[in-house]
């Protein structure tokens, strides 16, 4: 029986990254679920403005996305990784490598939640800022380091950052009124640029680095907490959408193709359905 190949997911206990484990598990890959919501129990900060607070337990978890995952049949392994915490990123990836020996697919899928996303520049303290950088930036970069060798010594890999339009251009909404904040853009921007920076030096080691745009996505948090701010979930595309397209991008069988590449989740899906990659 042929050994099958391992998605290192972030952002896995809900939302896109769950949709993308899930998918990446029905076509038959282990799954590494990684975010800092292991349980379901755990109360974080998630409210998207320093004017209130919100921690009450959002749907999903690790637990349950790998659950799921397991009834499709594959192995699924929950790791923690809070992207704040910097110890969280090497253990994570030590422990998908002691479970599995190999890490083929990365998807950078969590990001920063928080305050500051629907606060204006002005409003934002800094360190709120820098924390987005953190979580947005420096751990996918952190990640993807640590994950080069080790698709490097099987031959190749595909790493899958979950992108977004905000790094490319300006909403014309207000802030907090289907707008968002600088914070939320300029990370994304960073974010977005590593793609066709990384693809250039990672194609020798057949590497590929896939940009997923996914569009807008109604998520369960979108759902419950950003309706305030002009962000209505039920005119949104599934979840199930992007995670679609990351398995498909994931099965490609040259999915060099598409490396240094920014897709448009919505458009590559609906051009590709159907297709044998």
């Amino acid at each position: 029986m042929a050994e099958r190949k391992v998605a290192f997911i972030t952002g896995a206990s809900r939302g896109i990254g769950r949709a993308c484990a899930l998918e990446l598990a029905k076509r038959g890959f282990d799954v590494v679920v990684t975010a800092r919501t292991v349980t379901g129990q755990e109360r974080y900060e998630y409210s998207s403005s320093i004017k209130k607070k919100a921690t009450k337990p959002l749907p999903g978890s690790l637990e349950e996305t790998a659950r799921e995952a397991r009834a499709l049949g594959v192995d699924a392994l929950v790791a923690k990784l809070d992207l704040s915490v910097r110890a969280d990123w090497a253990s994570a990836v030590q422990a998908a490598v002691d479970r599995f020996g190999r890490i083929d697919v990365l998807v950078n899928n969590g990001r920063y939640i928080g305050p500051g996303h629907m606060d204006t520049f002005e409003d934002t303290p800094l360190e709120l800022i820098e924390q987005m950088f953190l979580c947005n930036v420096f751990a996918a970069m952190h990640l993807i380091k640590l994950c080069v060798p080790i698709m490097r010594r099987r031959g190749g890999g595909i790493v899958i950052n979950v992108t977004s339009s905000a790094g490319d251009r300006e909403t014309p909404q207000p802030i907090g009124q289907g707008g968002w904040g600088l914070g939320y853009s300029i990370t994304k921007a960073a974010f977005n640029r590593m793609v066709p920076g990384l693809a250039k030096e990672l194609r020798a080691d057949n590497i590929a680095v896939i940009g997923l745009m996914p569009g807008f996505v109604g998520t369960e948090r979108m759902a419950i907490e950003l309706g305030d701010y002009g962000f209505d979930a039920s005119k949104a595309l599934p979840v199930e959408n992007p995670g679609r397209v990351c398995a498909m991008l994931a099965t490609a069988s040259d999915p060099m193709v598409f490396s240094g590449r920014d897709l448009h989740g919505p458009t590559f899906y609906a051009d590709h359905a159907g297709v044998q990659f």
